[in-house]
């Protein structure tokens, strides 16, 4: 074959192949089993993860979020919000964030006379109340306190806590086939215009559904273990909703929003489980400022978790949208912030997350960064950080977490023994702030 000819092969092949990285993304399943390939822009300019103290000279851009996920980018803050001024407080890498939670440690005096609530906001990983379980049994057993708190009036995900049923029409229904749910991180046909979602970030509305009666909704919700247990019901709807309670029913009748029902107690601590799947926590802005404000002040919620960040691991390598999102949650806790100004903040960060590459099982390379960049942030915004990354022992950790049977084989999530390990841990290192302060 002549030179030409060989040159001519090799150039329509690098065609095709650039051709489809520019149409096919850069991974697919097929058979259950998961090919990846580097996209045209990687090869054409490839991008390394930071070294250690190594800044990033790329601009940030929230366009590279829109790219990432077009339902979840934060919306710009208002030019009228002013901050809240923070307290002058020097920090560097090695100060203790739970210096942060003093306010939190301060209101827990107050549980022999009221309710100090704590809301734990996440991603599936705290889904069917993993984590969130221990942190309320930890605080309830010390500081007193009954039930599970919050939940949607229509439960998608299972609780290992609590066994949600719905009736409608004499019948046991699906959240599906009962009144028609919004969710600020679902969706855009599943979301609001108007930002009233509830302090939960989902609604649902009676008398609007496909199937009718949905004006008249019966809820049963049978705590599943000793810890569950409560004192009462409140619900959290419009006043055009009416309801009545007996032991672990609840009758809902009329039209308009249901943003939650909760089972819990007169005083001691309640603890909130508000998990949203898939979601990178830059929600907070759609939500309504006046809605999250009120319920935060009434509720003397105390304590607000945040625990997001490892939805945006598995699906990107690039350094700059790693900074683009941090960047975003800064947003969002300085939303949280204005709307809870008497509330103490946490962070917690990405656990491990491990992929299978040239034949090994590799700690994603943005894990770190994002770490890095997360505890950054939150001593700079004044509130605490848990690095889930850290304490499970840093790069390959989350392998020795399957060898143990403590993580599933997706290399991402916890198992339940795994979560209630990861739950433990942080309560013990919240209460371990305040314990080191009276000393």
């Amino acid at each position: 074959m002549r030179p030409y000819k060989v040159l001519l092969f090799f150039a329509c092949v690098l065609a095709c192949l650039a051709a489809l990285c520019l149409v096919l993304p850069g991974r697919v399943a097929f058979a259950g089993t998961e090919v990846r390939w580097p996209t045209l822009a990687e090869v054409i300019s490839p991008s390394q993860p930071p070294h250690e103290g190594e800044e990033i000279e790329q601009l940030d851009t929230l366009d590279t979020l829109e790219r990432l996920d077009t339902l979840d980018t934060p919306a710009p803050p208002e030019k009228s919000e002013e901050r809240l001024p923070l307290p002058q407080i020097t920090v560097d890498s090695t100060t203790d964030s739970r210096i942060f939670l003093q306010s939190f440690y301060a209101s827990l005096s107050q549980t022999g006379e009221r309710r100090v609530r704590v809301l734990h906001y996440g991603d599936s990983q705290i889904e069917e109340d993993r984590m969130t379980m221990q942190i309320r049994e930890t605080l309830q057993k010390r500081y007193g306190g009954q039930g599970v708190g919050l939940m949607p009036l229509a439960q998608t995900i299972p609780t290992r806590t609590t066994r949600q049923e719905l009736q409608m029409n004499g019948k046991i229904i699906t959240p599906q086939n009962g009144p028609k749910r919004y969710l600020v991180y679902g969706p855009k046909r599943d979301q609001r215009k108007d930002g009233l979602y509830g302090v939960m970030g989902q609604v649902a509305i009676m008398a609007d559904s496909l199937v009718s009666g949905s004006e008249d909704i019966i809820a049963v919700c049978k705590p599943q273990m000793e810890s569950a247990h409560y004192e009462r019901w409140k619900i959290f709807a419009d006043s055009t909703i009416r309801y009545e309670t007996n032991g672990d029913t609840v009758w809902l009748s009329g039209k308009g929003a249901v943003y939650g029902l909760s089972q819990e107690s007169d005083t001691g601590v309640i603890v909130d489980n508000i998990p949203m799947r898939g979601c990178l926590g830059l929600v907070f802005t759609k939500m309504d400022s006046t809605q999250l404000a009120t319920f935060y002040t009434e509720e003397n919620v105390k304590l607000i978790i945040m625990q997001f960040g490892g939805n945006a691991i598995p699906f990107n390598e690039q350094p700059s949208t790693i900074k683009s999102i941090v960047k975003g949650l800064r947003d969002q806790v300085r939303y949280v912030q204005r709307c809870a100004p008497e509330a103490s903040i946490l962070f917690i960060g990405p656990s491990d997350m491990i992929r299978k590459k040239d034949g090994d099982w590799q700690t994603y390379p943005m894990v770190p960064y994002m770490d890095k960049l997360l505890h950054k942030m939150a001593l700079e915004e004044n509130i605490a950080y848990f690095s889930l990354y850290n304490w499970m022992g840093g790069s390959g950790s989350m392998l020795r977490w399957q060898e143990a049977g403590l993580a599933g084989s997706d290399g991402v999530h916890f198992y339940r023994n795994g979560a209630k390990k990861a739950g433990n841990a942080v309560v013990e290192w919240i209460l371990g702030g305040m314990e080191k302060g009276e000393k």
